[in-house]
C-alpha cells in the first residue's frame, strides 16, 4: 500500500473522492445502497478511474429516501451485498487519502457495514470538503455541496447519485486547494490540523454519530516510519566508491580493440571521446582534477552488454567496425559529491548498470557500475532523488519532495548524524531547485519568451548552499548570467524566469524567503559584471546594517546551469572579501551582540515552551565559520568543513573549534526531530524546539552546549586575525 505522507502538498495528493447513497440519515440504522468513487492522481481528476456499484441492503428502502436519490427496491434487487463488493472497494481506494463531503457520515456507514459482516474496520486517512471550505471561507451562508459548487464554479451532473456527487466533491476539492494554500494550508497534515480546530462542527458530527474524519497523529497508525533502511548510501558519496581515473578511449578505434582494452583493464565499460580529447583525458589522475578532461556531454559509453548484443546480431564482422557505431550517447552521469542513494535511484529509473561521474563543472572524473554497488540494496527510499529529477510537472515534483520527511525520519531512527541528514535534505533541495528551473525554462519557451539569452547559473544560498538545510528551509536563491546590463533584455528575461522559478518552488512547498533573497528580485540576479560591482560595493560598506542578508551569498552553490560561471563568481567574491579585513569585521558584528537563550540561573529561556535554536545557537556558529572562511579565504561551504579547515590552518585552538562543531550537530539534530513531529501534527515548521519533548539528559546537554557559546564573540575576534 502506498504511504500517505503528512508532508504531501494538497496540489499533489493521490486521493479517492467517495460518496454513498443510503437507506436513511441515521448512521446507527442506515444501510448502504450505492457507492461511488473517483480517483485524483497528482492533483488531477482521473476521468477513466471510477468505482460505481449498487448494493442490496437486505432491507426495504423508505419512500422518503427514494424520493431524494431515486433508488428504490426494484433497482437494488439482485445486486450484490456489501460483503461481495468490500474487496473491490478496498482495492480501488488502496492507500489513497479518502475525500468526501461530510465524509464522517460515509465513514460511519462503512464502519457499520464492516461490523455487520464481522470484518476488521481500519479507518482510512481522510479529508472533508465541508470542513475545508469552512477553513477557506467562513462567511458562506452554508456549506452544502450545492453551495460550494456555486461558490467555486463547479457544475454538478447526476446530483444525488453516488458517483455524480463523488465527482463533484473531487472537483470542489481541487478548486479549494489554491484557496487553502493562500491561507497557509499547503499539506495534508496542515489541512487536518486546520480542520481539527473546527471543534464546534466536529462536536455536532460526533453527536450525530458520525466518525471524526481527521484523526490526530496519536490516534492514527496509517503512517509509519519507513522500515529500517540501508543507511550506507545516505552516509557516503559517489566519490567514495567510484573508479578513478576513468578509462577513456578514442571513439574511432575498432570494436575489436575496444574489447581487448576492456579485457586488459578488467572493466565492464569504456568511455569514448573524440580523438583530440584523449591525450588530455589520459593525463587525468587521482580523483580526477585535470581541467582539460572531457565533459560528460561530449563522451559516449560502450558496455560489455553492448558488445555481446552486437556480436549476436551481426556476427564476427562487427568487430571490424568502429566502436562509435554502437556507443550510447549522451552518457548517463551523476555528480561525484552526490550521495550514493542518488546513483542507485538513477540506475533503477534509467535501467542502466553504468554511470559516468562528473565534477562540479561537468568534467568526467570517474566511473560507477552496478558491481560497485552490490553491497547496497535498491529500496523504495533510495529512489527518492531521481523522482525529483524525473518529475514532469509541479504536482509530480511536489509529490516527490513530500517523501523527504519520511526518509529523514528513518535516517534519524538509524542514528545517522544530523550533519549527514542535513546533507541529504540539502542535496534534494538543490535537485528540486534544478528541476524547478528546468520546468521554468520550459514555461518560458511555451509562453513565447524563448530560450535563455545567454549562459547562466541558478545559485542556492544559505543553508542549502552549505549543505545544512532542514525540513523548514525556505527559498534562498540567486542567478548569475554571462552578460547584460540591469533592466536590459537579458535581465528582463531572467526577471520573468526568476518569478516562474519562485512560483514553482512555492507551489511545491518551499516557502518564499522572508528577506526577499530570491532571483525574482533585482538585487539577487545579475550578469557576472553586475555581481562584481555589487560585491565591490559590499566590501566598501561601513555599517553592519548595510549588509543585511549579504552573508548568505558566500554560501553559494550552483544548482542548475553553468557551474563554471558560478565558480568564477565564488572565487572572485572570496578574493575581494579576503582582501578587505574591514568587511569581515563588519560581518562579525552579527555575532557581537549574541547572548545564548539562558536565564539568570542558567536554565533555558523559552517562549510558549519553545526555544529558537536557530537564533539562539546555530546562527553564531554558522556566522563565525563563514566570517573565518571569508577572512582566511577558505573555499568551503559547510560549517563543519570550514571549521575543520581552520583547524588544519592552525587558526585558533582546536578544542574550541571542535566544540563548535559538536554543538552545531547537536542543535541540528534537535531542530530536525522537532520539525518531523510538527509535520505529523500539521504545525508550521520553525526552528523552535519544545523543551517538554526532550528527556532530562538531552535538555541538560543542550543547556550545557548553549552555555559554551557565551563567549563566541570573543573567540571570533581572536580568530579573525590569527
Amino acid at each position: 500500500m502506498p504511504r500517505k505522507s503528512s508532508a504531501t502538498p494538497l496540489v499533489a495528493v493521490d486521493a479517492v473522492a467517495l460518496d454513498t447513497e443510503t437507506t436513511g440519515l441515521d448512521p446507527s440504522k442506515a444501510r448502504v445502497i450505492q457507492i461511488g468513487a473517483v480517483r485524483i492522481r497528482d492533483g488531477k481528476l482521473v476521468d477513466d478511474a471510477t468505482f460505481d456499484v449498487m448494493v442490496d441492503p437486505g432491507t426495504p428502502i423508505p419512500a422518503a429516501t427514494s424520493a431524494v436519490h431515486h433508488i428504490d427496491d426494484t433497482m437494488v434487487a439482485g445486486k450484490p451485498a456489501f460483503a461481495e463488493v468490500r474487496a473491490a472497494l478496498e482495492e480501488f481506494i488502496g492507500g489513497a487519502i479518502l475525500i468526501g463531503h461530510s465524509i464522517g457520515f460515509d465513514l460511519a456507514i462503512l464502519r457499520r457495514e464492516y461490523l455487520r459482516i464481522d470484518e476488521a474496520w481500519r479507518q482510512p486517512r481522510s479529508l472533508d470538503t465541508r470542513l475545508l471550505a469552512q477553513v477557506a471561507n467562513r462567511t458562506l451562508p452554508d456549506f452544502s455541496l450545492d453551495m460550494l459548487a456555486s461558490w467555486l464554479g463547479v457544475d454538478i451532473a447526476d446530483r444525488h447519485t453516488a458517483v455524480g456527487d463523488a465527482r463533484a466533491t473531487a472537483r470542489i476539492f481541487l478548486e479549494l486547494v489554491p484557496k487553502l494554500r493562500a491561507d497557509g494550508v499547503r499539506t495534508v497534515a496542515e489541512a487536518e490540523n486546520a480542520c481539527r480546530k473546527l471543534t464546534r462542527v466536529l462536536d455536532e458530527h460526533m453527536r450525530a454519530g458520525w466518525v471524526e474524519p481527521v484523526a490526530s497523529p496519536s490516534q492514527r497508525d496509517a503512517e509509519k516510519t519507513l522500515a529500517r533502511i540501508d543507511s550506507y548510501p545516505y552516509r557516503h558519496r559517489v566519490r567514495d566508491v567510484m573508479t578513478s581515473p576513468p578509462l577513456v578511449a578514442s571513439e574511432a578505434m575498432s570494436l575489436q580493440d575496444a574489447v581487448g582494452l576492456m579485457m586488459k583493464k578488467k572493466v565492464s565499460s569504456l568511455f569514448l571521446a573524440p580523438p583530440d580529447r584523449i591525450a588530455r583525458a589520459g593525463k587525468r589522475g587521482g580523483k580526477g582534477t585535470d581541467a582539460d578532461g572531457p565533459d560528460v556531454g561530449e563522451i559516449g559509453i560502450v558496455t560489455e552488454r553492448d558488445v555481446l548484443r552486437t556480436i549476436a546480431d551481426d556476427g564476427p564482422r562487427a568487430l571490424t567496425e568502429t566502436v562509435s557505431a554502437i556507443m550510447s550517447m549522451p552518457v548517463a552521469y551523476v555528480p561525484a559529491d552526490a550521495f550514493i542513494y542518488r546513483a542507485v535511484g538513477r540506475m533503477n529509473r534509467m535501467g542502466v548498470r553504468h554511470l559516468a561521474v562528473a565534477d562540479d563543472e561537468g568534467r568526467l572524473v570517474g566511473a560507477l557500475s552496478a558491481r560497485d554497488l552490490l553491497r547496497l540494496r535498491a529500496s523504495e527510499a533510495i529512489s527518492l532523488g531521481d523522482e525529483i529529477d524525473a518529475a514532469g510537472d509541479v504536482p509530480a515534483l511536489a509529490k516527490a519532495w513530500a517523501r523527504l520527511p519520511m526518509v529523514s525520519a528513518s535516517l534519524v531512527a538509524e542514528d545517522i548524524s544530523s550533519h549527514d541528514i542535513a546533507g541529504v535534505i540539502s542535496r534534494e533541495l538543490g535537485a528540486l531547485t534544478r528541476r524547478a528551473a528546468v520546468l521554468a525554462e520550459q514555461n518560458m519557451v511555451r509562453t513565447g519568451k524563448g530560450d535563455a539569452p545567454c549562459s547562466y547559473a541558478v545559485l542556492v544560498l544559505g543553508s542549502a548552499g552549505r549543505g545544512e538545510s532542514l525540513l523548514g528551509a525556505d527559498q534562498d536563491n540567486a542567478i548569475v548570467f554571462a552578460e547584460g546590463d540591469p533592466d536590459g533584455p537579458e535581465d528582463r528575461w531572467f526577471a520573468e524566469f526568476g518569478k516562474q522559478l519562485s512560483t514553482i518552488l512555492h507551489d511545491v512547498g518551499v516557502a518564499d524567503c522572508p528577506g526577499g533573497v530570491m532571483a525574482r528580485n533585482a538585487a539577487w540576479r545579475g550578469s557576472l559584471d553586475t555581481w562584481r560591482g555589487r560585491i565591490g560595493d559590499w566590501v566598501r560598506r561601513s555599517r553592519p546594517q548595510d549588509l543585511l542578508n549579504v552573508d548568505i551569498f558566500f554560501d553559494m552553490r550552483a544548482a542548475h546551469g553553468d557551474a563554471g560561471l558560478a565558480r568564477t563568481l565564488m572565487e572572485e567574491a572570496y578574493e575581494l572579501g579576503h582582501a578587505a579585513p574591514s568587511f569581515a569585521k563588519l560581518l562579525a558584528e552579527a555575532v557581537t551582540d549574541f547572548k545564548p537563550p539562558l536565564t539568570f540561573l542558567g536554565g533555558i529561556k523559552t517562549e510558549a515552551g519553545r526555544v529558537d535554536l536557530k537564533l539562539g545557537g546555530l546562527m553564531p556558529i554558522v556566522a563565525s565559520a563563514r566570517v573565518l572562511a571569508i577572512r582566511h579565504k577558505i573555499l568551503h561551504r559547510a560549517t563543519q568543513h570550514r571549521l575543520e579547515a581552520a583547524i588544519a590552518m592552525r587558526i585558533g585552538g582546536e578544542a574550541d573549534l571542535q566544540q563548535m562543531m559538536r554543538t552545531h550537530g547537536l542543535i541540528l539534530g534537535h531542530v530536525l526531530r522537532q520539525q518531523l513531529a510538527d509535520i505529523d501534527e500539521g504545525k508550521p515548521l520553525t526552528n523552535a524546539v519544545s523543551l517538554k519533548r526532550l528527556p532530562r539528559h538531552e535538555a541538560d546537554a543542550l543547556r550545557d552546549a548553549l552555555s559554551r557559546l557565551t563567549h563566541i564573540d570573543d573567540l571570533l575576534r581572536d580568530l579573525l586575525f590569527a
